[in-house]
């Protein structure tokens, strides 16, 4: 075995999410992960990765101020594992609070009306925009509610976020008072590593780049804007779970959201350090293998997290060029109609 790395198959215990639901025992040979709906724990430290219970990783996460869980948004196993987390956690740290990505600022009052049985489930996911929440974020919002923890709509407006990618950082300083506010009130947009990560994916990725055929200095501005919009997030995000710690002292805070947000300790994470320097701080990662590889699992593919949920990877979106023109060509179009609608103050 490689030093600082971990085989794929071993003898292990795949924990299918219930705490107190004992684990399926493998024997050396046997697949770590059966099927889709399978995860692993896994906790890192200087020279490896380590299979740990759900149980092992709340006893270790229950003493951080926040816990940071990154995900693939439509991976169900990801969000077993959630699941899983927060029970175990609240079970450790009673004055929990669940953050979350999917709801923005401005539902605050409708998402604290649902959890105080004032309204039901179609009021509160009415126009939400995740067509998953019934699967995937269902039943975390039910647990908060059934033992009375706050959920924090911690998102800014999509609506602002996609006019900050049409006109800029710009677009804010327009907006009415109030509407500003569901905004956090200091964006950072200034160079690094995360802006960086965040162009090369632009790169990388070309149906978020614009129109193919966009100048150099186009798609520039095309990219300074998008991270801008990208920080608008971040930063809200941030700023929301610092204003509820402020507020609610003794409070440890839970916080669900796109992995890219929180890799190597970027996006929201690093945001949330500025404002609250001396918090402590846990992240929890997705790592996805192919199934059966028998291909080890480095450190380094943890990207930074303290622990990981090994699950399988994803399916291929295309498999052939002409598949992936194809949908690139129909998110450009999609793109271009987005833009082309106004911005209202």
């Amino acid at each position: 075995m490689r030093y600082g790395a971990i085989p794929i198959l071993l003898a292990a215990s795949v924990i299918l999410g219930a705490a107190g639901v004992q684990p399926a025992e493998y024997s050396a040979g046997e697949a770590l992960l059966p099927d889709f709906n399978s995860f692993v724990m896994m906790r890192t430290d200087r020279e490896r990765l380590t299979v740990v219970s759900i149980d092992e990783a709340a006893d270790a996460l229950k003493d951080y101020d926040v816990v940071f869980v990154g995900e693939l948004h439509d991976h169900i196993a990801n969000h077993l594992a959630e699941m899983a987390l927060l029970r175990a956690i609240h079970g450790r740290a009673p004055q929990l609070a669940l953050s979350m990505e999917q709801f923005e600022r401005d539902r605050q009052s409708t998402v604290d009306d649902y959890l105080a049985g004032k309204i039901g489930e179609e009021t509160l996911t009415s126009g939400l925009g995740w067509s998953n929440y019934a699967e995937a974020y269902r039943p975390l919002v039910e647990y908060a509610k059934d033992h009375h923890l706050p959920v924090i709509a911690a998102n800014a407006p999509q609506k602002i976020v996609r006019c900050v990618a049409r006109e800029g950082v710009s677009f804010l300083s327009a907006l009415p008072a109030l509407r500003r506010k569901l905004v956090a009130a200091d964006l950072h947009t200034e160079d690094g590593p995360y802006k960086q990560k965040f162009w090369k994916f632009m790169e990388d990725n070309a149906a978020h780049g614009g129109p193919a055929d966009a100048s150099k200095k186009a798609k520039d501005e095309r990219a300074e804007k998008s991270f801008a919009a990208q920080v608008t997030r971040d930063d809200t995000m941030a700023e929301s779970i610092a204003n509820f710690l402020r507020d609610r002292p003794g409070y440890r805070v839970m916080h669900v959201t796109g992995s890219f947000h929180v890799e190597e300790n970027l996006g929201t994470m690093e945001r949330l350090k500025i404002r609250l320097p001396n918090l402590k701080i846990a992240l929890v990662l997705p790592l996805g293998v192919k199934p059966g590889e028998a291909a080890e699992v480095k450190l380094s593919d943890a990207k930074g997290a303290d622990f990981a949920i090994l699950l399988r990877r994803e399916p291929e979106p295309y498999v052939t060029d002409k598949e992936r023109k194809a949908a690139e060509s129909g998110q450009t179009a999609k793109f271009r109609a987005v833009q082309s609608n106004g911005c209202k103050r």
